[in-house]
């Protein structure tokens, strides 16, 4: 399902600077990860002229920030499939369990409180048993809830790892394009933007660590003394930080939408009578309850902003991708299953590319006028998949390799940079 917001007014193309680009990548936990991968996998293949890793600027929140962050640091969608979908990366290798650690020291840490926190309730019962009423209980014990169920320091420690090697940088100031990450405070509720001036020192892993800290999950990130959480909590994705920055065309993913039964069956087959969809997910337990809600905020919140957006910008380009209603084998998949990644992964770049496909009369004047093209042999060929595009793994690399190839590779930018310029001034 694409949003599309036209820009009222643009320069003529001959008095244009090459387009700004910014790229906003919304939350998801893993499995949204997977459906923006897929989702911008297939603007990859789908978008003559637009480079998704040489971009002007980059907003990632929770699980939108591993992959914003890979972006920014020239790592191409082809090769992020490769780490977390098909497995056959020479440069990372992709384990779930890095994401389902139990979090055993906060357990031992709350235990250890149950003592003292048992002595002082007898205490209270025994000396004023009239006015202690037993729903204080709650309140006494809540303590001892972790506050996430599995530990995140590793998924720190495996975006550091990557982030650190073959030419990349773990840190905001050395990139050459303009990232940020969000998180939230969660004494205050305020945001907190990293890859601005006053966050920018803090490692990029660190940031996206605390981003994708969703409560109940994952626990809260201390970043200079301060408790950090999932970015999601404050907007749904943070487009206006690009917006702000005067780019030209705003590219947004959003994988959270509210799953329509009525529309399909729960694994988004033919439609059902309301009666039954309604059921279904009730059928789903607390689980499905809370997902639904939460999509269902989320993605209000967000429409409510684009609309905003579209008043507030009027002179800029703004189109976002989300999957449709009836998509009910991305609700109901198991978020950490290597199956369900490659089916999901593989859906979102089929919903995409019949975006493009169907939307192709208002989006190439949109596309022509900020220097990119729909390639129509792919859009309009019909066997194509995910995997097709991922043919012809490239030879091994080391590090030197690794690096030489990136060094080859930022040299042709640079050329094309200048050819592109020089073009322009002629044009003027």
């Amino acid at each position: 399902m694409l949003s599309l917001h036209p820009a009222r007014q643009r320069g003529k193309p001959s008095n244009r600077a090459p387009a700004r680009i910014g790229l906003a990548i919304a939350g998801g936990g893993p499995i949204g990860g997977m459906y923006e991968l897929g989702a911008l996998r297939a603007l990859d293949e789908a978008l003559d002229g637009l480079d998704l890793t040489d971009l002007d600027s980059y907003v990632g929140v929770s699980s939108g920030a591993f992959l914003a962050a890979g972006l920014a640091n020239r790592m191409s969608t082809a090769e992020m499939c490769r780490i977390f979908i098909t497995g056959d990366s020479d440069d990372a290798r992709f384990r779930t369990d890095t994401f389902l650690r139990p979090a055993l020291f906060e357990y031992l840490q709350r235990a250890a409180s149950l003592p003292r926190l048992t002595l002082d309730w007898w205490r209270s019962m025994l000396l004023e048993p009239r006015d202690l009423p037993w729903s204080d209980l709650v309140n006494r014990f809540g303590g001892l809830v972790p506050t996430g169920l599995f530990d995140n320091t590793e998924v720190e420690r495996f975006l550091r790892d990557i982030f650190t090697r073959r030419g990349r940088s773990n840190d905001f100031r050395e990139l050459d394009a303009k990232l940020f990450v969000v998180a939230v405070e969660l004494d205050s509720g305020e945001p907190v933007l990293f890859g601005s001036d006053s966050w920018n020192d803090v490692p990029i892993s660190r940031a996206v660590q605390a981003s994708a800290a969703l409560p109940g999950l994952y626990p809260p990130v201390e970043v200079r003394g301060r408790h950090l959480v999932d970015g999601a909590l404050r907007r749904t994705m943070h487009a206006s930080v690009l917006l702000e920055r005067g780019i030209d065309l705003l590219i947004g993913i959003n994988p959270l939408v509210p799953f329509n039964a009525g529309l399909g069956d729960a694994r988004g087959g033919s439609p059902v009578d309301d009666d039954t969809a309604g059921q279904r997910l009730v059928h789903g337990g607390l689980p499905a309850v809370l997902s639904q809600t939460f999509r269902t905020l989320l993605q209000s919140r967000m429409q409510v902003g684009l609309a905003r957006y579209a008043r507030q910008y009027p002179d800029i380009d703004q189109m976002v991708f989300e999957p449709n209603a009836h998509d009910g084998e991305l609700f109901h998949t198991n978020a950490f299953s290597f199956a369900a990644r490659r089916r999901v992964c593989q859906l979102a770049w089929r919903n995409t590319i019949d975006d493009l496909r169907s939307r192709a009369g208002e989006l190439r004047p949109v596309l022509a006028a900020n220097g990119i093209r729909l390639r129509d042999e792919v859009l309009d060929d019909d066997s194509r998949t995910l995997l097709d595009g991922l043919a012809g793994r490239p030879p091994r690399s080391t590090e030197t390799t690794a690096r030489l190839r990136r060094a080859l590779d930022e040299t042709e930018r640079v050329i094309a940079r200048r050819k592109a310029a020089r073009k322009n001034a002629r044009g003027r």
